[in-house]
This record gives structure tokens, sequence and C-alpha cells, in this order.
């Protein structure tokens, strides 16, 4: 196996690990709004109430609880949300290092679309560092719109690259004296095609699954049982947009390697919610953590032997156009044995240090919550 290939199944590797775990935290931000609404007969029940946890206008304990089972939600991906984008900037340093040809079109070529998820990356990264610095409502009202917002934009902006790039972007090619140079030939609309947009939205819905079985993993009581009922109908929607994002680039790109991992993907997600309806959450998470894994897979190989799917008659960007020289991915690789196995270890050593549930009862009482506000 040559570098060139080792190297483009290394950023596979990467964007696996960043779509797995990134997805169930964007997952998990999706479900604020949609989780923070007990049954009526919570575990927030046995939870001692003082005149603190009141409003200080005559009470809120609706809004105290809601505010107090976000917390929880936000408090399982806490230790974790900053360390899986590591994943993703290491993939964009590997790109621009082994392949600078793919990064310099990717970023020509979607520089709206990149920033908008740069954008919208920072600003949901500012929400969870900032909602609890202050006891204000609508300060967390605020922070609380950037993160959800942030998680449904994002994985929609991730999904709808990823998918050009496999279905096919407009290229042209032009010469630099004897060398012949491919780049995209577009604008922003010529991005948002129906297969793309099917790509985004296919991608949030399994985050939304992700994380909803990342919630049922990690959280006991309503919450918990709140996350599986979701996790279920959010993984049927799931299958159906997984199902003809497959057909549609598998019929336009598929080859017989990647219509095995993309059926072997939908298997996985089917037993993603099977789990999920007998209560193994464990089982659950590990079949949409399966189902992604494969999902990349699948896309990279209807990539090869190309970094990026010319359009109709466009050309495509080749992986050998687009490498680096053999003696920048000599160097490369030396560091990647040495650094992979650190960041991998200490990934590792995180989810096991914070493996535990957590419930309602986890969260320290804020004195005079939301008061501030007034």
């Amino acid at each position: 196996m040559d570098l060139i290939t080792i190297w483009f199944v290394l950023l596979a590797v990467l964007w696996t690990g960043y779509l797995v775990t990134e997805g169930f935290d964007f997952g998990v931000g999706m479900l604020l709004p949609v989780l923070d609404k007990g049954s009526g007969a919570g575990d927030l029940e046995a939870r001692p109430r003082t005149a603190s946890h009141l409003d200080q206008r005559g009470g809120d304990k609706g809004g105290e609880e809601r505010e107090t089972r976000r917390r929880t939600m936000l408090t399982t991906i806490g230790p974790h949300w900053d360390g899986n984008e590591v994943w993703l900037l290491t993939a964009g340093g590997a790109t621009f290092a082994a392949f600078p040809h793919w990064y310099a079109t990717m970023f020509s070529g979607m520089y709206l679309a990149l920033l908008l998820l740069l954008v919208t990356l920072i600003l949901r990264n500012m929400g969870l560092e900032y909602r609890h610095k202050r006891h204000d409502r609508e300060w967390v009202r605020r922070w609380d719109l950037a993160i959800v917002a942030g998680s449904f934009v994002a994985p929609f902006l991730v999904g709808v690259a990823l998918t050009n790039l496999v279905a096919g972007l407009p290229m042209t090619e032009h010469m630099m004296g004897s060398t012949a140079y491919t780049e995209f030939d577009g604008n922003l609309l010529s991005l948002l095609t129906p297969v793309a947009i099917l790509g985004g939205l296919t991608v949030t819905a399994a985050c939304l699954t992700h994380g909803a079985h990342f919630l049922a993993l990690k959280t006991t009581g309503d919450i918990r049982t709140r996350a599986r009922s979701v996790a279920t109908r959010a993984g049927l929607v799931t299958a159906v947009l997984a199902v003809a994002l497959f057909v549609w680039l598998g019929t336009q790109r598929g080859t017989t390697a990647a219509w095995v991992a993309m059926a072997l993907a939908a298997v996985a997600l089917l037993a993603a919610i099977a789990a999920n309806t007998k209560g193994r959450e464990g089982w659950a998470f590990v079949g949409t953590s399966v189902t992604i894994g494969l999902t990349v897979v699948a896309y990279f190989l209807m990539l090869t032997p190309n970094a990026i799917n010319g359009r109709g008659d466009s050309p495509d960007l080749t992986l050998e156009a687009a490498a680096s020289s053999p003696m920048t991915l000599t160097i490369m690789t030396w560091a990647a044995v040495v650094f992979t196995p650190i960041m991998l270890a200490y990934t590792v050593w995180t989810y096991w240090v914070f493996r535990r549930r957590l419930s309602v009862e986890h969260m320290p009482v804020r004195e005079q919550a939301g008061a501030e506000a007034h």
C-alpha cells in the first residue's frame, strides 16, 4: 500500500472519529428543547426543594425543572465536546498537508459553506462555554438557541459537503505551464443539489438518533425513558433517508465494495433500533456508531481513486494529482505513528473516567436561579 492510499484511509478514519464522537454531541444539542419537559412524574420530584428553586417573582417550578434537565443533558457531553472536535481539526490539517490541492479546491469552491460551518461551530461552542456563566434567564435562552441551532446546522452542512465530494462538483481543468490543475467551477447554489440536501438531512437525522442513544445510555429516569422513545422514531426516519441516499449515490458512483458497506450500514442501523426498543442502550449506541463508520467507508470507496468526483463531464481531481510529495507524506506518516496512539489513549481514558450515568439529582442547586433576569 503506497503512502497516498495510506493517508486516504487515515482521512476516512479521522472523519469516522469526528462524526461518531461529535455526532452524539450534535444530537444532544438538538434534543435540548425536546427532552427538557418532564412527563409529570419524573425524577425531579425526588429532588429536595427549597425557596431558591423558585423564581423570585412568585415561583416558576416548571422553568426551573426544564433548566435542570437541560443542565443534565449538557453535562453528559461536558467532558467530551471540545475533545471531539480534535478529530475535525486533525482531518483538516491532514488534508492540508497530505493533499494540498484537495484542500485548496474544497476551501475555494465551498468557501461560503465552510465559513458558515465554522461560524456555526464557534457560536455553538460559545453557547456551551458561556450559558452557565450567568443565571440570567434571557442570557441562558440566547446561548441555548445558539447551541440548538448550531447542532442542527453544522451536521447538515457537513453532510452537504461530503455528499458533494462523492456525487460530483462542477470542475474545470487549467494549464499552468505543462501542469494541469483541476479546480472548482461553480458557486454556492451549485452545491445545493437535491442529493446533497438529502445527504445533509441524512447526516442530521443520524446525529439526532445517535445523540438520543447516547442520552439513553448516560442518563437515568425520565430523560432516559424519553430519549429511548425519541431514538426509535428518529432511527426510523434516518433509515428511510439513508436508504434513499444510498440508492441515489450507489446508482451513480457505487462499486461492489461500496454497496456492501452501505448494506452493512443499513443492517447496523436496524440492529441499533431493535436494541433500543429492548432497552439495550449500549448496543444501540454501538449500532449507530457502526452505521456512521460504515457510511464514511462507503463514501470514501465511492471517491477512490479520486479526491473529488467531477459532475457530469467535468474532470475528476485524482488523489495522485492532489497529493503532496513522497517526502512530505513520509514525514507525516512518522508523526502519525507517534502521536495517533497518544490521542486515542487520551480519548479512551476520558470516556472511561466519565462513564457513569447522570440524573437530575446530580445537578447542584442554583441559588436564585433566574432571579437576575428581572
